[in-house]
C-alpha cells in the first residue's frame, strides 16, 4: 500500500519548531480509503520510525502521532523512541479503567501524552492528570471558553497547544490567551502588508536571484561570486558533502563542487542562499518550506513541457510575500519573471498553478485536491510520496538554522 505521509509544524512562543504532527493516508483517494484509525497510526509509526527514519521526518524534533484506544491498550507507543514520540490521544478514546492503566504505564516509561481536539468533561480528569499537553481547536472554541478552561485546569502542570492557527493575528491572540504551542500555517502568510517599499538591499538580492536564473547567465561570474564569499563557499562545501549525496570521499575544492553540481545545481544553490538572506526575523520553517516546495515542484515536472528550473523558482518564490511582508502582486511588479510564474503566484492561474496546488495540498493533507492537481499535470500518484520526502531530505541538506 502506498503511504502518503505529511507533516504539520508545531511552534513554540518564539516561533521556533517544537515538533510536527504526522498525517497519514493510505492512498490518494478521498479521505481514509477504508482504513481504520489503528491501521492509520500503525502505518505512520512504521513508516516514520522504520522506513523513513524519524530524524529525516522531524529533524530530531517531536513527532505527534494519533493513537486509538486499541493501540494504547496494546501499549504500542512503548516500541518507539520516547525522546521523539508524543502520544496523541484521539478525542474518540473513552478513558475507562483499562485505558487509564495503559496510559499510566506509557507515562511511567517516560513518554509524553497529548489530548487531541480537547473538549472538557469530568470523565477526562484521570487522563488530564497524567497528560503533558492539551490541544485545543481555536477555530471551534471561543476565547472566553478557552479562558475558562485554563482556569479550570490551572492546578495541573499542563501546556496548551492551539490548533488551526492560520494568521499572525490569531497567533498573537493565542499567545495572549496563554498557549505555549501553536500548530498551523500562520507563518506562511504576510504578517503586515506594509505600504513602504522593499529595502534596496533586499531588492538587490531579488534582482540577483532573477539574473542567476536567466538563460544567459555567465557562470564564470557565479564562480567568482562564490569564491569571494567565505560563507557561501563554506555552505556549498557543506552541502555537497551532506548525507543527501552520500559520497565516499569528501569534496574540498570549490571548482570540484561546482563541476559536480553542474549548471542547474549551482543555480539552485545560489538561489536558495539569496532567498535565505531575505528572511530577516522570520521562522526558520518559512525558508525550509520554500525550499521543499521548490524541489517538490521541480521533481513533479517529469511529464510537463515546463522547464524544471522555472518550476523550482515557482516553489522557491511561493512564500515570498510572507518573507517580505508585502503583497505578491507588489513583489512581482519588481521582478522580471515570466508571466506564467507571475500568474501562478499572484492569482493561482495558468498551467504552473497546478504544481503549486499539488504541493500545498500535500502540506495540509488535502488529498482530494491533491488528486485533482496530480491528474492535471499527469503525475503518477504512486510516485508523489517519495518525491515529497526526497524534497524534505534535499531541503534539510541545504538549509540550516
Amino acid at each position: 500500500m502506498d503511504v502518503y505521509l505529511a507533516r504539520q509544524p508545531i511552534f513554540n512562543k518564539k516561533k521556533e519548531i517544537f515538533g510536527y504532527e504526522l498525517l497519514f493516508r493510505g492512498g490518494i483517494s478521498n479521505s481514509f480509503p477504508n482504513i481504520d484509525g489503528n491501521t492509520a497510526s500503525s502505518n505512520v509509526l512504521s513508516n516514520s520510525f522504520f522506513s523513513f527514519g524519524s530524524d529525516h521526518i522531524t529533524g530530531g524534533k517531536k513527532a505527534f502521532i494519533n493513537f486509538t484506544e486499541e493501540l494504547l491498550l496494546k501499549k504500542i507507543p512503548l516500541l518507539f523512541d520516547k525522546e521523539i514520540l508524543v502520544v496523541e490521544i484521539l478525542e474518540t478514546v473513552i478513558p475507562d479503567e483499562e485505558v487509564i492503566k495503559a496510559c499510566q504505564e506509557i507515562v511511567d516509561a517516560g513518554y509524553q501524552l497529548a489530548l487531541d481536539d480537547f473538549v472538557y468533561g469530568t470523565h477526562f480528569d484521570p487522563l488530564i492528570k497524567i497528560s503533558g499537553i492539551i490541544k485545543i481547536d481555536v477555530k471551534s472554541t471561543q476565547p472566553d471558553g478557552i479562558g475558562e478552561l485554563f482556569k479550570k485546569l490551572s492546578s495541573y502542570p499542563l501546556k496548551f497547544l492551539a490548533e488551526k492557527v492560520e494568521t499572525y493575528d490569531e497567533f498573537e491572540e493565542c499567545l495572549k490567551l496563554g498557549f505555549e504551542y501553536f500548530q498551523g500555517y500562520f507563518f506562511s502568510k504576510p504578517q503586515v502588508l506594509k505600504e513602504s517599499d522593499i529595502s534596496p538591499g533586499k531588492l538587490s538580492y531579488l534582482q540577483l536571484l532573477t539574473q542567476i536564473n536567466s538563460e544567459d547567465v555567465d557562470f564564470s561570474v557565479v564562480e567568482d561570486l562564490i569564491s569571494r564569499d567565505v560563507s557561501i563557499t563554506y555552505k556549498l562545501l557543506r552541502y555537497i558533502n551532506s548525507a543527501y549525496y552520500r559520497r565516499g570521499k569528501e569534496i574540498s575544492s570549490l571548482r570540484q563542487a561546482i563541476i559536480i553540481l553542474g549548471e542547474a545545481g549551482i543555480r539552485q544553490f545560489i538561489s536558495v542562499i539569496l532567498m535565505s538572506s531575505l528572511k530577516e526575523n522570520k521562522p526558520h520553517e518559512l525558508m525550509l518550506t520554500s525550499v521543499i516546495r521548490a524541489r517538490f515542484c521541480e521533481l513533479l515536472s517529469k511529464n510537463s513541457d515546463i522547464k524544471r528550473q522555472e518550476l523550482f523558482l515557482l516553489g522557491l518564490l511561493s512564500l515570498l510575500d510572507a518573507i517580505l511582508d508585502q503583497s505578491m502582486e507588489s513583489i512581482m511588479g519588481k521582478m522580471p519573471l515570466s508571466d506564467s510564474i507571475k500568474n501562478a503566484l499572484i492569482s493561482g492561474t495558468g498551467e504552473m498553478a497546478d504544481f503549486l496546488t499539488l504541493v500545498q495540498s500535500y502540506e495540509t493533507g488535502d488529498w482530494t485536491n491533491l488528486s485533482i492537481a496530480a491528474n492535471k499535470i499527469k503525475m503518477d500518484n504512486d510516485k508523489i510520496p517519495s518525491l515529497y520526502w526526497d524534497s524534505v531530505l534535499w531541503a534539510d541538506s541545504i538549509i540550516t538554522d
